[in-house]
């Protein structure tokens, strides 16, 4: 079973919040918001994309390349873990 299908609902509630970010973004500009309101609701979204995405390459890595029980000697845990924290850290 894939990791999204598994975390589905999980990930679902986060794409909703998101669906909202994006909403407020909208609506501040339709509102005429000033600069630097948007300029946070954007940063607020994009940080919600980056998470979204770091915890789906996350679940991906965990699950598709260092799953023993699946893939015994795929990788290296502390190699796996080493990319995690680069991925999450570009994705800040």
């Amino acid at each position: 079973m894939s990791h999204t299908i598994h975390e589905k609902q999980k990930l679902l509630a986060r794409v909703r919040r998101l669906r909202g970010q994006v909403e407020a973004i909208e609506r501040a500009l339709e509102g005429e918001a000033g600069c630097e309101k948007v300029m946070h609701l954007i940063a607020a979204a994009r940080g919600a994309m980056a998470g979204l995405m770091a915890e789906v390459v996350e679940d991906h890595v965990r699950s598709h390349l260092v799953d023993e029980a699946r893939h015994p000697g795929a990788l290296d845990k502390e190699a796996a873990e080493q990319l995690l924290d680069l991925v999450r850290a570009y994705l800040k």
